[in-house]
């Protein structure tokens, strides 16, 4: 059996001293390019691992540059509380001032914060001040502000006062994507610690800066503490390893680069913080460029042997005539526009490989088409969901009520109207686009209701009833409110007499269900039924919601829960004419987006 193969396998050159030569060509190219590609690769290996080198110690210290600039604009923030004057008028205050003096001072100091929060930037979430000789914590935030007494050193500023250090960075024990920022307050005259400084920050503010460092997306880059663990990681998906973690520990260096047997780990220190920021660059990144150096290298390789041989078997050039007629068809071929190209109408193989070869690049044209048009359908959905974001006459009457409330009502009741306000653009402009939290999204729609009630005071009763934990639900932004606008403009402005509201939140294992219910004109039986088709229609042409149509309320808020969660979650309605309108909304649990 062996000697027949060998025999089937010897016979061709036997007989044609074009194989052979063929052959003796293919060695002589294919040898020496395999041996030149191998030793380009290692060339090109250790150029790019010099390369590699350079340029991330050049990023790093860019980057450690502007990140210590961000932590330097925090500290002045900080700064800013210390040195100014409501503080030292608080504190020059005898304990024996009248309550008159101390609610003034008090005042100012709230004043003071409330500046110096709103004027911060959208990256800070709170102020903490601690004084530690009064035993009093002002704290400030978008939801509260308050000054408390205190007997013990709160939680959070053991370790500044317990070590005696100027200032700490701890992350936030429940978000690890907010961390404390707090600096000491010492005495001019013997530098005694004397109260604190603590600003609550999102870690968020730092992600462009690391994003830029891992502009492959499989870097690991974070910030680590000095000993080089870890503290804040947006992509964790990647991990430094055990032994790059204890070189770090060992090195004292403010910068530098450590080499281990799978990485390469460059740090530099982030001043005035102390922190440092780290980036792991694999091994394997080098080996892909020897590899990809490789495979252009037998491609070239490749192309040499073909010509070796077409020069030996020259003889034979009518074979590689329909090849280069091939070639020159699939030269026409464009996979975005139409072009029509001349076929040999040959019925071999070479015929065979260009009808095939035409028909794929049609379905591959065809294929393109139809994700631009499903890609361009999806931009037009996202911009007029964008449009139904606020209504301009809503806006409009809410100003001219606060307008109205200034000069009628107590400053408290209009401050609550435009604090809600506030609070809504505050949540349309920082919260993300896609997926949020529905506690904050319930949370928004309690703004836009106090509004309302204010608005329609003595005719409107509004009822919010949460069943069960909401746990980590999320839904896409800005999905109640249109519902609640909706009966308002369509069933509670046309009824005569009493208005009444409900929203039911039930809570199951995995999905949970929202009910807004009114009393409102309702609907007839003809116009129920041509919403109810709409949103069903949804379920089953979630990527073509607007091919048709200009409807941006409940159909908007509607697809886009179908776009994010599928076909089996979304919205349902019923109504009764002259009785109201109930609207429920379907979504699942543990599907999370972005925390706020």
């Amino acid at each position: 059996m062996f000697t027949e193969c060998y025999r089937k396998l010897i016979d061709p050159f036997k007989r044609s001293i074009r194989n052979k030569l063929i052959l003796t060509m293919t060695l002589l190219a294919v040898v020496p390019v395999i041996a030149m590609t191998a030793m380009a690769a290692e060339n090109t290996r250790s150029s790019m691992e010099e390369e590699i080198m350079e340029t991330n110690q050049a990023n790093m210290n860019w980057a450690s540059i502007y990140l210590g600039e961000q932590f330097a604009r925090m500290n002045n923030i900080i700064y800013s509380i210390q040195i100014s004057d409501e503080l030292h008028q608080y504190l020059a205050l005898n304990q024996e001032a009248p309550a008159a003096s101390r609610f003034d001072e008090q005042k100012a100091m709230f004043n003071m914060l409330n500046s110096v929060y709103y004027s911060a930037g959208n990256y800070v979430f709170g102020v903490e001040l601690y004084l530690k000789e009064l035993d009093t914590l002002f704290t400030f935030n978008s939801m509260d502000s308050r000054i408390k007494a205190v007997s013990e050193i709160p939680e959070g500023y053991h370790e500044l006062f317990a070590q005696h250090k100027d200032f700490t960075i701890i992350n936030d024990p429940d978000d690890p994507q907010k961390f404390h920022m707090t600096r000491s307050m010492n005495r001019f005259e013997d530098q005694a610690q004397i109260g604190a400084i603590s600003l609550e920050i999102k870690w968020a503010e730092f992600n462009q800066t690391l994003e830029l460092l891992d502009s492959r997306g499989d870097y690991a880059v974070y910030i680590a503490d000095s000993a080089g663990s870890p503290v804040y990681q947006p992509n964790q998906e990647i991990q430094p390893s055990a032994e790059a973690l204890e070189k770090l520990a060992g090195t004292k260096e403010s910068s530098g680069f450590i080499r281990t047997a799978k990485e390469y780990v460059f740090f530099h220190s982030i001043e005035p913080s102390g922190l440092r920021v780290i980036k792991i660059v694999p091994a394997h990144v080098i080996n892909e460029s020897a590899l990809e150096t490789m495979k252009y290298g037998l491609v070239v390789g490749g192309l040499a042997t073909v010509i070796s041989v077409g020069l030996a078997a020259l003889v034979a050039w009518r074979t590689s005539k329909p090849i280069v007629r091939l070639a020159n068809s699939m030269k026409g071929i464009q996979l975005i526009k139409d072009r029509e190209v001349v076929r040999s109408g040959r019925v071999d193989e070479i015929g065979l490989l260009e009808k095939n070869l035409h028909g794929m690049a049609n379905r591959i044209r065809e294929h393109i088409r139809d994700n631009y048009l499903m890609n361009l359908e999806k931009q037009t959905a996202e911009l007029k969901a964008l449009q139904s974001q606020i209504h301009p006459h809503f806006l409009q009457n809410t100003l001219q009520m606060i307008g109205g409330m200034v000069y009628s009502q107590k400053p408290a009741d209009s401050y609550k109207v435009i604090r809600a306000l506030s609070e809504m653009f505050r949540y349309i402009v920082r919260a993300p686009d896609g997926l949020v939290p529905l506690q904050s999204e319930l949370d928004q729609l309690e703004h836009y209701m106090l509004i309302q009630k204010q608005r329609f005071a003595g005719r409107l009763e509004y009822t919010l009833e949460i069943t069960g934990e909401l746990r980590a639900c999320y839904i896409p932004k800005l999905s109640l409110q249109p519902i609640v606008e909706n009966a308002f403009l369509h069933g509670l402005e046309k009824k005569q007499g009493e208005w009444k509201l409900g929203i039911e939140v039930v809570c199951e294992p995995t999905d949970v269900t929202i009910r807004i219910c009114d009393n409102g004109v309702g609907m007839d039986t003809e116009k129920l039924t041509e919403m109810q088709s709409r949103l069903e229609r949804l379920t089953r042409q979630a990527d073509r919601v607007w091919s048709s149509g200009t409807s941006i309320g409940l159909v908007n808020a509607a697809s886009r829960m179908v776009m994010h969660f599928g076909p089996e979650y979304g919205m349902s309605m019923e109504s009764e004419y002259g009785q109201g309108t109930s609207v429920t909304v379907r979504i699942p649990c543990n599907r999370g987006g972005e925390a706020l």
